[in-house]
């Protein structure tokens, strides 16, 4: 295809004109997005056209569910790695019909996207090679918008780091700074950090604020991947309402994130409701910290969502600061390690899940897969070695509370 031959070879005003361009040189209605699936142009209406369209026209962004599908049939992958167009057959139940797109690329990276349906025909080698041409022509006016964009992003990234980090000493201060950047923080917000296995690359971070963009349970305001983690600051109200919307929020994050990112999640929590734009990293940090509690106490905390459900758990930063600065150690529980050593034994691990079970004897037996009568002459041995009496109550609860502790700090590693 020479210049005299390229429709595209020439200067476009706007993203529409060159949406109807391509629509009129493919003979096709034709859709351009952004990498988030955002409509940033279309060619002009055509009564031949399919429910998923008129979706993206009226709603200005790709339906979530049409993005699953593709999703799920590999077309967005394979528009991912490759400049060439991929032919995408149609699915019935999500309103999609047959098409064909491109990916609008700079130096590997996607920019954005270009949809032509095949309503009245298949598109030929000719239209396809003219599908590129668009995509070459398209990449211009996408990196003029992306080069403010960013710009605009920067700012926002850094207004939430300054949330996130009390730099302001007011919530009106706070506020008026989010309004000159375009954003109205409401009286009530809540911070969700959700923890991934290996630090996040670049080219995911498109797919991820796509995901968390697209939600309609509760309102992110500000997002922000840093490293391994995901911080996004939530719309909030106080009562049950915002409980149920947030946590189906997290658990629709987690299960997108795990299907659409090979660095899958590992755990994800919110910090309190604040009703001061000043006091954000207070909520923070109290996601930051059952996160990282979820992650070392799995089997207890796994299913907890919000900070506020941690109980004695969120105490074990502290106590452990105590136990360093006072160098601190259960006399009982070293007693006990001691024997575990020399003797090959679990007699702490048996004291845990008796002491974890509340003193059931028949629950502890069967989560540790032995006989009842295993499992007393285990507790006699552990009441003789440790000096412990489990008629005291203290002394059990100081027993469970080291216990966590000492595996809080890595302190059993060590012993």
């Amino acid at each position: 295809m020479n210049a005299d031959t390229n429709p595209f070879n020439r200067h476009f005003d706007h993203l529409e004109t060159l949406a109807d361009t391509i629509g009129e040189s493919l003979r096709a209605p034709v859709t351009i997005e952004d990498a988030g699936h955002r409509l940033l142009a279309y060619s002009k209406h055509d009564p031949k056209t399919d429910p998923a369209r008129i979706a993206t026209i009226i709603g200005r962004r790709v339906p979530e569910n049409v993005v699953g599908s593709l999703w799920r049939d590999g077309v967005i992958p394979k528009l991912m790695e490759t400049d060439e167009p991929v032919r995408v057959r149609s699915i019935d139940e999500v309103g999609l019909g047959d098409r064909v797109a491109v990916s609008i690329r700079q130096n590997g990276r996607v920019l954005g996207y270009i949809w032509a349906l095949e309503v009245e025909r298949k598109l030929d080698d000719d239209a396809l090679h003219l599908l590129k041409a668009a995509a070459e022509a398209a990449k211009i006016k996408l990196l003029r918008l992306q080069s403010q964009k960013r710009k605009e992003d920067e700012e926002r990234r850094d207004l939430f780091w300054e949330l996130l980090t009390d730099r302001h000493p007011s919530g009106p201060q706070a506020k008026t700074k989010a309004e000159s950047l375009g954003i109205r923080i409401p009286d009530a917000t809540a911070v969700v950090v959700v923890q991934f296995a290996a630090d996040v690359e670049e080219a995911l971070h498109q797919s991820i604020h796509y995901i968390v963009t697209s939600s309609r349970r509760v309102r992110p305001l500000l997002h922000v991947v840093s490293g391994s983690q995901l911080i996004v600051l939530t719309e909030a109200s106080a009562g049950p309402r915002f409980e149920a919307d947030a946590s189906e929020f997290v658990g629709s994050l987690l299960r997108q994130l795990g299907e659409r990112l090979a660095n899958a999640p590992l755990a994800a929590g919110i910090g309190s409701v604040q009703e001061d734009a000043a006091a954000v990293g207070q909520s923070y940090r109290e996601a930051l910290a059952l996160v990282r509690i979820k992650r070392q106490f799995p089997a207890e905390t796994g299913a907890m969502t919000f900070y506020r459900e941690l109980g004695f758990y969120r105490h074990l930063p502290y106590l452990v600061e105590q136990k360093k600065l006072h160098r601190y150690e259960n006399a009982a529980l070293k007693r006990l390690r001691a024997y575990d050593r020399e003797h090959h034994a679990n007699l702490v691990e048996t004291l845990e899940t008796f002491l974890a079970r509340d003193g059931n004897a028949k629950e502890a037996a069967d989560m540790l897969h032995v006989h009842a009568n295993t499992l007393a002459y285990r507790l006699k041995r552990i009441a003789e070695i440790g000096g412990i009496d489990f008629g005291d109550v203290d002394q059990k609860i100081t027993l469970y509370l080291d216990l966590k502790t000492d595996k809080w700090s890595g302190t059993t590693e060590r012993l």
